[in-house]
């Protein structure tokens, strides 16, 4: 008690707002739980397990440690599972995602000699009780485990429903006897709220579904909410409604006097139809979702180093599933486990080590790569049985997630993420924290160049230049393999929507087109049209090539699955691609200017980064002007949108009126502003052209959602002023970028589940130790029958010469 005494200098009592870490270590993914459980330092509230507090005490001098302990209590009688009624996990009629319960225990620690003293007691000082009792009371800074959900937010009250226009032409809706107006179908009934129209749904990607006919009499008329039939009952909040325009589900709280009009009395309906989220529910056990996690296999499980499972935090697929396969590469490997200790990267750390991204990822490296946290799950004490268990514990990558997301707005949130932005944004973010060290930079080992060739009408050439991380190849569904079972599959679809029949799961014929094609569609010859030529002085036809420059060590090729259909709406491709396990890009290396070739001149003003510049439009700033706006901040606004009009300059204004800078001069990096690659890659796997999404993410100001209005706002910004470039020196080559060899090995896949990357679910498929290892959030095993031609991310390693 007295050395305690001679130490409460070193105690704090946190205040309200201190950041208190005390459900895991901020070193290692001990907690609680962990044989040694965990040691909150009293003075800085941070968390260190058994084996790491001693590096704290080295680095600080803080000897004062809450230590806190956990263990099970035993567990209630078995309780039968029940079948899910909502897509969610936790949450009552979700899939079960209980956890046992615990029971804690106490005591405080003095360091270096380990002296402990019971907690509570009388006896200790005030100054130290107030402080452990502060917390214990507090919320832990570490971000508490969310409940993990497949289905979009809580649906919003439409917009349309209140002022809804309702048309008096004598309809009436018997309460049953329903049919398509347009067709036979008599399920999957869509009633509209304003003429009272009845007609089938959209299409699902299977085959099953309607016929579009009610989607396509809201593009013929503009009538924005209908209902489904079926899904009407007393109970009107299970009523499926949806909104064309804001194209989701709704709630609409006049529904009773809606239905009304059309004299339907909801109290004596009966349920008869599925909503559109039981629907998806249904879906998460149809062919994609059991093939690709590989449900109904006898998986064998797997432990030990290199397959450690990620706790699903809550749509948190997208970062496991990537991470995974980044941490089974040899760059990421060798930089943040075989060669950094811990303690190397935790005595480099600032002050607090939860906001350092090296020290996180050597964190979530040692926690995959060590197998400390990948053993059998033993359960209800069960120690016979542990051997064979089918569980492990796996990690939660809490504290990677929350500084990995700290400089992005999305994925600091709890919804599901696109793999391919994160994965960019990823890449990003380790070569800034490695800038300083490049040669130790393991994103360097996914880079290389990409080589354009123009050639225009006039036989002279240009070549541009640019580095990447990913090569992102479109799906040529006209080089199907399978056309003749297409064509007997569509022909069989047709015979069966006659006679008002659906297909089965199992009758499904999807396009499969080979990875070949998508590589020789990459680097095809592709006319581009409204091309500017410097030698002819006018716009003319030109013919564009692409190659790669350089091979990277590990190549990632992205599949655009996700394309724009008509009415703008983003759609998945139901496509099969066959994959080989090997691969030979050779073929595809560019050499750059050729021996006979001629290049084209620079522009006639003599001045090609002059002419790259963005000036402000006179027009946009005098109306701006005229509002009582600053002349400088008008122009800045112009800029920053692109001069695409007053609308967009006037947003862009009031958003940054109070920024730091708005006030100092325009800059060379503001006419030629940089963008975001992991939002430029969201665009581009949407299949829009990279100078398209770059134009358009510098008018939206950075807005991923608005450069994407922007972009069908402005059917014209693709064509001439994207290709007026004819600048033949383009990007600088790395020195340091990795080259060889073009032949490569499968390393991994990541597969996505689901109608759209902002929903469904990642699961990542890794060949080690000579065999496929399926990796589901925490669940891994070895894999009998990976899906290689279901991969949405494709991750190729180059073989040695």
């Amino acid at each position: 008690m007295e050395l305690l005494r001679s130490n409460l200098a070193r105690v704090r009592i946190p205040e309200p707002t201190t950041r208190i870490y005390k459900h895991e270590c901020c070193i290692s993914f001990d907690t609680p739980k962990s044989e040694g459980g965990l040691f909150v330092d009293m003075n800085t509230f941070l968390a260190f397990g058994r084996d790491y507090v001693g590096w704290n005490y080295e680095k600080t001098g803080n000897p004062v440690y809450l230590h806190i302990k956990q263990s099970k209590k035993t567990d209630a009688e078995d309780r039968p599972s029940k079948k899910p009624t909502l897509l969610a996990i936790g949450l009552d009629g979700g899939f079960d995602n209980s956890e046992p319960q615990y029971e804690e225990v106490y005591e405080i620690v003095i360091l270096p000699d380990n002296v402990t003293l019971p907690f509570p007691s009388v006896e200790l000082p005030e100054k130290v009780r107030l402080a452990v009792d502060a917390i214990l009371l507090a919320e832990g800074a570490e971000r508490k485990e969310q409940l993990a959900s497949w289905t979009a937010d809580k649906k919003l009250v439409s917009k349309y429903a209140k002022d809804l226009q309702q048309l008096d032409n004598g309809v009436a809706v018997p309460p049953v006897g329903w049919k398509c107006a347009k067709c036979d179908k008599t399920d999957n009934l869509w009633l509209n709220l304003t003429d009272g129209t009845i007609l089938c749904g959209r299409k699902n990607w299977d085959g099953t579904g309607g016929n579009d006919h009610a989607v396509n009499h809201y593009r013929e008329t503009g009538y924005p909410l209908a209902v489904k039939l079926g899904t009407v009952t007393a109970d009107l909040e299970g009523a499926d409604v949806f909104s064309y325009p804001e194209d989701e589900s709704v709630v609409d709280p006049l529904l009773a006097q809606h239905l009304a009009h059309f004299g339907i009395d909801f109290s004596s309906l009966q349920k008869t139809e599925m909503t559109t989220a039981e629907r998806e529910l249904d879906q998460n056990f149809n062919f994609d979702w059991n093939r690709i996690q590989e449900t109904g296999e006898d998986v064998e499980p797997l432990f030990g180093p290199g397959y450690t499972g990620l706790i699903n935090l809550g749509n948190s697929c997208y970062l496991a599933a990537t991470m995974q396969v980044m941490f089974s590469t040899r760059s990421f490997c060798s930089r943040y486990y075989s060669d950094q200790r811990l303690k190397e990267a935790f005595r480099a750390a600032p002050a607090d080590p939860t906001v350092d991204l090296n020290m996180q990822l050597t964190k979530l490296a040692h926690g995959l790569l060590s197998g400390k946290y990948s053993a059998p799950v033993l359960e209800k004490d069960d120690t016979a049985n542990a051997a064979s268990s089918q569980k492990q514990e796996g990690i939660r990558p809490r504290m990677f997630k929350s500084v990995i997301a700290a400089s992005h707005p999305e994925f600091s949130t709890m919804r599901q993420q696109d793999a391919l932005e994160f994965f960019l944004h990823f890449i990003d973010q380790v070569e800034r924290i490695n800038s300083g060290t490049p040669d130790f930079d393991p994103s360097r080992s996914f880079k290389f160049g990409i080589e354009e060739r123009l050639q225009c009408s006039s036989g002279k050439v240009t070549y541009n230049r640019r580095n990447d991380y990913i090569l992102s190849l479109n799906i040529p569904l006209e080089k199907a393999v399978n056309k003749k079972e297409l064509a007997d599959f569509q022909n069989l679809k047709a015979e069966r929507a006659a006679g008002g029949k659906e297909l089965s799961a199992d009758e499904i014929v999807r396009p499969r087109v080979s990875l070949k094609d998508c590589l020789d569609c990459f680097s095809a010859p592709e006319e581009v049209h409204d091309f500017y030529s410097t030698a002819l002085m006018h716009k003319t036809t030109a013919i564009k090539t692409a190659g790669l420059t350089s091979f990277p060590d590990y190549l990632v090729l992205h599949m655009r699955k996700f394309v724009m259909e008509e009415g703008w709406v983003p759609k998945k491709l139901d496509v099969y691609i066959d994959v080989p396990e090997t691969l030979d890009i050779s073929s595809m290396r560019s050499n750059g200017i050729q021996p006979g070739e001629e290049l084209l001149p620079d522009s006639a003003a003599g001045d090609g980064e002059q002419s790259m510049k963005v000036l402000a439009d006179e027009g946009i700033v005098a109306q701006l002007v005229s509002m009582g706006f600053n002349l400088l901040h008008c122009q800045k606004a112009a800029i920053n949108t692109s001069n695409s009009g007053v609308e967009a300059a006037m947003d862009w204004l009031l958003t940054h009126m109070n920024d730091p800078d708005i006030d100092a001069p325009i800059s060379k990096n503001l006419q030629n502003p940089d963008i975001d690659q992991s939002k430029v890659g969201m665009l581009v796997s949407f299949g829009f052209e990279e100078k398209l999404a770059r134009k358009a993410l510098t008018a939206s100001g950075g807005d991923v959602e608005k450069a994407t209005e922007w972009i069908f706002s402005n059917p014209d910004a693709g064509t001439a002023s994207d290709m007026d470039v004819t600048t033949s020196s383009g990007a600088a080559v790395d020195p340091l970028m990795p080259d060889g060899g073009g032949r490569y090995r499968l390393l991994g896949f990541v597969s996505h589940i689901g109608t759209s990357t902002q929903c469904g679910h990642y699961v990542a498929h890794i060949h080690k130790d000579s065999r496929w290892v399926i990796f589901n959030d925490e669940k891994v095993g070895v894999s009998k029958n990976p899906p290689l031609d279901m991969g949405y991310l494709y991750f190729f390693e180059r073989l040695e010469s």
